[in-house]
């Protein structure tokens, strides 16, 4: 039996490519937390992301 997981770790993706895709999926799911809280009443103050 194959671990599904390390079929990601053969796709010949740069080190940055990931990092950039880890990125993206991070930002989504802050975007998506963030409306739930607000959709609930929250106040949510969300700084922009530093990037250096």
């Amino acid at each position: 039996m194959k671990d599904p997981a390390l079929d990601d770790a053969d796709s010949g993706l740069s080190p940055e490519a990931i990092a950039e895709e880890i990125v993206r999926d991070l930002q989504a799911a802050l975007n998506e937390f963030t409306a739930i809280a607000r959709s609930l009443g929250g106040e949510v103050d969300v700084p922009e992301a530093e990037v250096e």
